[in-house]
């Protein structure tokens, strides 16, 4: 794209539409001595000591993630930003809750059925269940509606209801455990001939990802649901559910099927993970209640069959960036040059879990989020994707377009001083990945907050034991975090806060 100069501007539209302009061009060069100061050799040091071995891979609620945590508070000490977390704290800390199955069988003629081999469940949907001498009842599909009742005839109080195989939404899923609900089963058996597949999910059938305690709770009660094998419903009803699931297809009325079991035994156990995000606030000036966010996620996935997962990349390379344009942002503020806006740094755990870090924070906001002028995440920026492996140069952008008409004109006159390419591939709402959802700033963004999601994309290492600091192309990651930087700086000390007049996906 052709530079527009001044001048040329003046002449084609008028002095009020290149006052703007001139405004947009002098910030970001005011900016320079201090974007300058994000340095490869910097940013080096700090990711050598986040991606350590030491730090176990920062797996959420480990002490890995504690000690990173750590690091990233002493850095913001160092650098002088004031504690971000509110009550004088550095981090806002949060629980998260993890269930692990104890026990669980399923005894019928003597003989014991085990769990992920005949039979499994969904351990967040379902309670803890003893059961001893219990009669079946088979249902059918176990539909009930105005015209179809596949409970006719059947005594399905105090029972378990067993229902047959069925390819269903998560909705109609829900209405036939609701129907066996009211016909008063205690659990529901549902056939599913898929037990060999499902069961090559070994250990993780046994636990629960990580959740907040309040996303259990529900006043509607719902039977525990059991999907078994084909071979446990024939041992069940004692016939072979074979003839039974025929019968049914052909369309005649439910077939007439029951028995019982010896017993059903279904325990788990629950565990508080305590993690927490890390924040540092550099206040503004005349607008330092509006707050604008530089956030990435520090947490990675751990320790996996004995191997460290460094996650350098993923998402070191954000964390280090964020530490080092907070040094940035203060070397500016002690030459007389700090933001209008405050400017507050988060580094988010959680995020491997499912952006659990950057969701308690914008459901437990420390600033309002009315007052929140934008979010600039930084989720993976050191390596070089396969598809720029003969010109690195470049970024992915994501979402800069979806909320404010304009964050993408603040982006690009940032980049002249960068000179990055900006690859907005990923941007299209029908790019099958789906990226502007899968980073921290989609929790932002959901309060329609504008964001910025930089990016370089994945490569054959993202979540893999070799993501490790010496595959980072360092000056990559500086020049990439001198443009978060420039940009930020401009969304700080602009006249007006960001227009938030777009409602893109």
């Amino acid at each position: 794209m052709k530079k527009l100069t001044l001048m040329a501007c003046l002449l084609a539209t008028g002095t009020a539409a290149c006052a703007q302009m001139a405004d947009t061009r002098k910030a970001p060069v005011a900016a320079t001595p201090y974007a300058k100061s994000i340095t490869a050799a910097g940013l080096k040091k700090h990711l050598y000591i986040i991606a350590a071995d030491d730090m176990q891979g920062r797996e959420t609620g480990t002490a890995g993630q504690y000690k990173a945590a750590k690091y990233i508070t002493e850095q913001f000490k160092r650098v002088g930003l004031q504690p971000g977390a509110g009550n004088g704290e550095w981090e806002q800390p949060f629980v998260l809750y993890m269930d692990t199955l104890t026990n669980a069988t399923i005894t019928v003629s003597g003989k014991t059925f085990e769990f992920g081999k005949d039979f499994y469940n969904s351990l967040r949907d379902n309670k803890n269940q003893e059961l001893a001498q219990t009669g079946v009842v088979f249902a059918g599909y176990g539909t009930v509606t105005d015209t179809a009742d596949s409970y006719k005839g059947i005594d399905a109080n105090d029972k378990i209801v067993l229902l047959a195989e069925a390819r269903l939404g998560a909705g109609e899923q829900k209405d036939r455990l609701r129907a066996a609900a009211n016909k008063g089963a205690r659990a529901v058996f549902m056939v599913n001939s898929n037990l060999p597949g499902i069961s090559r999910a070994g250990s993780r059938l046994r636990r629960t990802g990580l959740y907040f305690g309040d996303m259990m709770s529900t006043m509607e009660f719902i039977p525990n649901v059991y999907f078994i094998s084909p071979e446990l419903a024939s041992a069940i009803l004692g016939k072979p559910y074979s003839s039974i699931a025929e019968g049914l297809k052909a369309g005649g009325p439910v077939p007439a099927a029951a028995g019982k079991i010896d017993g059903l035994a279904y325990q788990k156990g629950q565990s508080e993970i305590k993690s927490s995000n890390v924040l540092g606030i550099l206040p503004g000036t005349d607008k330092k209640d509006e707050y604008v966010f530089v956030t990435a996620h520090y947490d990675h996935i751990g320790v996996i069959n004995g191997e460290v997962h460094n996650g350098a990349d993923d998402d070191g390379s954000g964390t280090v960036a964020v530490i080092a344009m907070a040094e940035a942002f203060m070397k500016a503020k002690k030459a007389g040059k700090g933001p209008r806006r405050s400017i507050v740094f988060m580094t988010v755990s959680g995020e491997e879990k499912g952006l659990l870090g950057s969701k308690y924070y914008t459901d437990h906001p420390i600033y309002p989020l009315a007052n929140t002028v934008s979010d600039l995440n930084i989720d993976m920026i050191g390596r070089i994707d396969p598809e720029h492996e003969k010109d690195s140069n470049y970024v992915y952008i994501i979402g800069d377009n979806k909320l404010s008409s304009d964050l993408r004109p603040i982006s690009e006159a940032a980049n002249r001083l960068v000179g990055l390419d900006l690859d907005y591939k990923y941007n299209d709402p029908n790019d099958p990945n789906r990226f502007y959802y899968r980073s921290d700033h989609y929790m932002f963004a959901q309060h329609r907050i504008p964001i910025i999601f930089y990016f370089n994309g994945v490569h054959a290492d993202y979540h893999g034991a070799n993501d490790t600091p010496d595959k980072i192309s360092y000056p990559m990651l500086a020049k990439r975090a001198q443009l978060v930087f420039y940009t930020a700086w401009e969304v700080a000390n602009r006249p007006d806060r960001l227009k938030v007049d777009r409602n893109e996906k």
